[in-house]
Order: structure tokens, then C-alpha cells, then sequence
């Protein structure tokens, strides 16, 4: 079978059977197209050998995007990945291919996770305008963030029906199409609340854009606020508020897990919080878990021997 056809029905199977996002199969048709690319012609199943993997695994190293010389390695496993779901496809329906065990990930370095502790939060949150109704609404982002540990993709496919604001409690679907529980505090539900309240529309998007082209749609309802506006709010206000590092929507993610942790939340109570798969992803934030090693050590081993 050629490959071009058996990806067409892979991506076909992840949308119908897997039920796996627009995202997440435009990402897959994008990465094994690569394959394609680099092979020059379109290949049958069984030319994918472990020496044409090593070649394109090499041919991905050395290949530059519009931004840099060369694909990160977090990007480069992002096409392994994709060709190992598309072989273990063909093993399910019995089409002869190299088994998906043969694809090894890279090894990659742990990113450093960031996040802002109570004073730069503070001076974050302070900075929208909240005499203004952007203003109230940009403040009712950074606590909604902040208080629930929402992704960015989460967050700006909110509504307003979707948020009980008097239980602080709703479902979100994450990543995977999974569905999990969000808390929010008090003061993010007051905030979330004090921003409605100001509104004179009837849109149903939960956070709204106020200029743009497309800020307003044809029935002249309010368009939805994008990931990348709320991207660049975060980072403005951060700015404004003198933080050097880096901020963005995942920053007050970072925070928020790190702030639970810090405050005696077990690793697997935040790894349902935040929607993780696997603990391991979670593990990241081994940078506040450790510290409380050193306090269990002085705590309870002792240090002088009778």
C-alpha cells in the first residue's frame, strides 16, 4: 500500500475512532507529510525501514524553520511520534510495516519551568484598567488564569453559560478530548463576575475583543478573544508591572500548580487539576518538591549520633 493512501486513512481514523482534535490530525497530516517531503516520491508502507527513519530523523536535524537554523528537538520527537501512531494504525489493520517500537524519541532537556511568586502576581494583577470594561475583563483573565490553571486553548473556548460563578466550579474538555473539573477562587469569581456585569451584549463567548477588524461579526455580536491576544495582554501587563522574565498564559499556569504544591497539594491531585496524562509531565515541578525534602531531612533524621 502507498503511503500517501494509508495516511489518508489514519488521519481519517483519528478523527472518527480516536475522535482526536482538527488540531491535533492537521499536526499529524503536517509531520508525515515531511516523510513524504523528504523521501522525494510517494513511497509504499513497506520502504519505511529503519535506515530510511535514520535519514530522515538527520534530514529533520539539519532542517531550518522561518525562525531559526534547525528544528528543536521537542519537534523533531513530534514527527516520531506521529509516524509511530501511523504504524501502530497499520499493525491494527494488519498491513505489513515496521513495528512502531523501532522509532526511539530523542532525548530532550528538561525545560525550566517559570512562574511568578505572591509579590509579582500582585503587581500583575494590578495593572489593567479596571475603571475601563477591557480593563475589568483583562483583570478577570489573569485571576481566572491564575485560580484555575486553564491552558490559553481552554480559556478563550469558554462561554458564559459554561461558568457557574456562584458553585466556582465547571468541566472544561482539555487536550485528548478529555473532560476534567475547574475550581475557581472567590476573587476570580468576583472579578469574572464584576466584568459581565459591564457588558451590554448578548454574545455568548465568555471574554470578548473590543477593536480589530473582527472585533464584531456580521450579526454584530462580539467576536471570541483569541489565544494569541490573551498571549500578548499577559505579556504587556507583565511588563508594565517591571517582571523581567518571560510571562505568559502557561507562566500562570506554572504558577498555579506550583502555588498548590507549595501549600501541601500532592502530585496527583495537581496532575488531575491540570488535565495531565501522565504523572510524569506533572514531575516538572519537582523544583518545589524538593525543597521539602531538605525540611523532612532536618525534621526527622538526626544529626548527632549518642
Amino acid at each position: 500500500m502507498k503511503f500517501s493512501k494509508a495516511k489518508t486513512d489514519f488521519l481519517e481514523y483519528l478523527e472518527i475512532e480516536q475522535n482526536r482534535s482538527q488540531k491535533t490530525i492537521q499536526n499529524y497530516d503536517h509531520y508525515l507529510t515531511r516523510l513524504l517531503d523528504f523521501a522525494g516520491d510517494d513511497i509504499s508502507i513497506s520502504d519505511i525501514t529503519p535506515e530510511l527513519v535514520r535519514k530522515w530523523r538527520l534530514w529533520l536535524n539539519r532542517l531550518g524553520t522561518n525562525v531559526s537554523d534547525e528544528l528543536g528537538k521537542s519537534t523533531q520527537n513530534y514527527h516520531l511520534i506521529a509516524l509511530r501512531g501511523f504504524l501502530k494504525f497499520c499493525a491494527k489493520r494488519d498491513i505489513p510495516a515496521l513495528t512502531p517500537d523501532k522509532i526511539e524519541l530523542a532525548r530532550t532537556k528538561r525545560k525550566q519551568v517559570t512562574f511568578l511568586n505572591e509579590e509579582e502576581l500582585s503587581r500583575l494583577f494590578a495593572q489593567p484598567d479596571i475603571n475601563k470594561e477591557v480593563g475589568l475583563r483583562d483583570r478577570a483573565i489573569l485571576e481566572l488564569l491564575f485560580s484555575s490553571g486553564l491552558r490559553v486553548s481552554e480559556l478563550v473556548g469558554l462561554d458564559r453559560d459554561h461558568v457557574n460563578l456562584k458553585r466556582r466550579e465547571f468541566m472544561v474538555r482539555g487536550k485528548g478530548q478529555k473532560d476534567r473539573p475547574i475550581f475557581i477562587s472567590p476573587a476570580a469569581a468576583d472579578w469574572v463576575n464584576d466584568y459581565l456585569g459591564e457588558r451590554q451584549d448578548n454574545a455568548a463567548p465568555l471574554f470578548i475583543r473590543y477593536s480589530g477588524r473582527k472585533s464584531v461579526d456580521n450579526s454584530g455580536d462580539y467576536q471570541r478573544l483569541t489565544a494569541r491576544s490573551i498571549q500578548r495582554l499577559v505579556a504587556q501587563y507583565a511588563l508594565l508591572a517591571g517582571i523581567t522574565k518571560h510571562v505568559s498564559p502557561h507562566t500562570l499556569r506554572h504558577s498555579f500548580a506550583t502555588d498548590l504544591l507549595m501549600n501541601g497539594a500532592d502530585l496527583r491531585s495537581v496532575q488531575a487539576m491540570l488535565g495531565h496524562s501522565n504523572i510524569a509531565t506533572t514531575q516538572i515541578y519537582t523544583h518545589v518538591t524538593d525543597p521539602h525534602l531538605k525540611d523532612v531531612h532536618e525534621r526527622f533524621h538526626s544529626n548527632t549520633v549518642d
